[in-house]
């Protein structure tokens, strides 16, 4: 990787998987930290960690982003003038598996808010400073479900769709002012995601499935080039085209096969 443009970076779903990953790679570049999670202990654990083998600063700052107290203090800390942010990892995020109509509501109104509309509000706070230095960069970290339907993770690829539209059209917004916005789109990762979103690993398909540190990558190279789009894995970069260009019906009847729908 070039010289990381940026000194100083937010995390959000930091404690493990890939948000844990971006963490890493960002101390290795010498960044210093904010990580945002709500496993608190976990989040210490990693940030005195990090602090010891890379000798940058770590801020460990435990908050459930759906609580809109929490929520808020994550905003004022992006915003604070005298700590600047010079880059947002919108990381955190969450799934159900099963039937919509069969899921709690009230569990698939926190998925929306966690993978949707967190972002976009710390998108919102932070993009007017960056806006006024000149400089700045957002990470979205979406998914290649985006550009699918996703039958029994319904809420999932809907609101990941959100965050790549989003991230793209401010991507195109923001560009002239020196700011960078970078939509991931992830494969499958070994993040424990799946697992904790109730899906068995051995229902999922055989594949070389990526790892954190692999999408971290990716998603740090492509903000640091000032790329809108990121696809890790090269199995993945050649799928997402072709599934964009694909007939809808074609789509739908591959997914309805795969997921037995």
């Amino acid at each position: 990787m070039r010289e990381f443009p940026y000194r100083t970076a937010l995390v959000t779903g930091a404690s493990s998987g890939i948000g844990e990953g971006f963490a890493r790679r960002l101390a290795a570049q010498g960044v210093d930290l904010v990580l945002v999670a709500r496993r608190g202990d976990l989040l210490k654990q990693l940030a005195a960690e990090l602090e010891s083998s890379h000798g940058v600063r770590v801020e460990a700052m435990p908050a459930d982003l759906t609580d809109e107290g929490q929520l808020a203090a994550v905003q004022e800390r992006l915003i604070d003038p005298a700590r600047p942010v010079e880059l947002l990892v919108n990381n955190a995020g969450s799934s159900d598996s099963g039937a919509f109509a069969e899921l709690p509501a009230e569990r698939e109104l926190h998925t929306a808010v966690l993978n949707a509309v967190v972002p976009l509000r710390l998108t919102r706070a932070c993009l007017p400073g960056m806006i006024a230095r000149g400089a700045g960069g957002v990470v979205n970290v979406s998914s290649l479900v985006a550009v699918l339907p996703k039958p029994r993770s319904a809420t999932y690829a809907a609101s990941k769709a959100f965050l790549s539209s989003l991230g793209e059209s401010l991507a195109m917004e923001v560009a002239r002012h020196g700011v960078h916005v970078t939509t991931v789109h992830t494969g499958l990762t070994r993040s424990g995601f799946h697992e904790a979103a109730g899906v068995a690993p051995d229902t999922l398909p055989k594949i070389n499935w990526l790892t954190p540190d692999e999408v971290a990558r990716s998603g740090l190279e492509a903000v640091a080039a000032g790329r809108p789009s990121a696809v890790p894995g090269l199995a993945y970069r050649i799928r997402l085209p072709l599934m964009r260009a694909m007939p809808r019906s074609v789509v739908r009847a591959i997914v309805r096969r795969v997921h037995k729908a």
